[in-house]
């Protein structure tokens, strides 16, 4: 049986200190299996945001564990973090946070290239992942060329871009319109399937949750 692709057990995460201290998560416990698709709702201030950058690698637990692909990430220090963050999560975002001077399949290969893989290798990994997310005939196109929607899936295949055995989305779609987002949406469920990565994917969209495989809701600082 593999590894999770996450584990999280007894995240605990408050900001401030004496009376004004706000516990935001009060012991979250987590699995995403390989391949598995869960979708994290809570309402805004809940503490959704927090428990994806500390799922992350980008922010530290006051308390318990977080191991990625079964790689504890407890006892490393910051470059540790970096180097299993960069290997092992592949992150979207609502906004794409493409490289506008970058054409697409420099953006997807970027990655890549900091993780040592050679430039021949990459931009064809690059390619490939453009190709599955239906992009094939954009891979010279810079972000300012490509749609809104083209945007966010050059941010999906950038995601994969190194295999990671995690990919983190925090409302994916949220700044897209219905339609865009349903065919964005579509595109990132089966690259994700396909690549065979876990995915936990924060929306606030009802009918996209329904669509995964599971549904988390964080409520009063669990997951539930």
């Amino acid at each position: 049986m593999s590894e999770p692709a996450l584990a999280l057990s007894g995240v605990k995460k408050g900001y401030g200190a004496g009376a004004q201290r706000i516990e935001v998560l009060r012991g979250v416990t987590l699995a995403v299996a390989a391949g598995e698709i869960v979708a994290l709702v809570a309402p805004s201030g809940a503490g959704k945001s927090t428990l994806l950058q500390i799922a992350g690698l980008l922010d530290r637990a006051d308390a318990g564990g977080v191991a990625i692909g079964g790689r504890d990430a407890a006892g490393l220090d910051e470059a540790g973090r970096t180097a299993l963050r960069r290997s092992g999560i592949g992150f979207v975002y609502q906004f794409h946070h493409l490289l506008p001077e970058f054409s697409a399949v420099e953006n997807v290969a970027m990655p890549q290239w900091a993780a040592g893989t050679a430039r021949p290798a990459a931009e064809a990994r690059a390619r490939a992942l453009l190709e599955s997310v239906g992009l094939g005939h954009r891979v010279g196109h810079r972000p300012a060329e490509l749609s809104g929607g083209e945007q966010q899936r050059v941010a999906v295949a950038r995601a994969l871009a190194n295999r990671p055995a995690l990919i983190l989305a925090d409302e994916p779609t949220g700044n897209l319109d219905p339609e865009t987002a349903e065919r964005v949406f579509a595109v990132l469920l089966g690259v994700v399937r396909e690549e065979g990565a876990g995915a936990l994917i924060a929306t606030h969209n009802p009918d996209l949750a329904a669509r995964m495989d599971r549904v988390v809701r964080l409520r009063d600082g669990l997951a539930l």
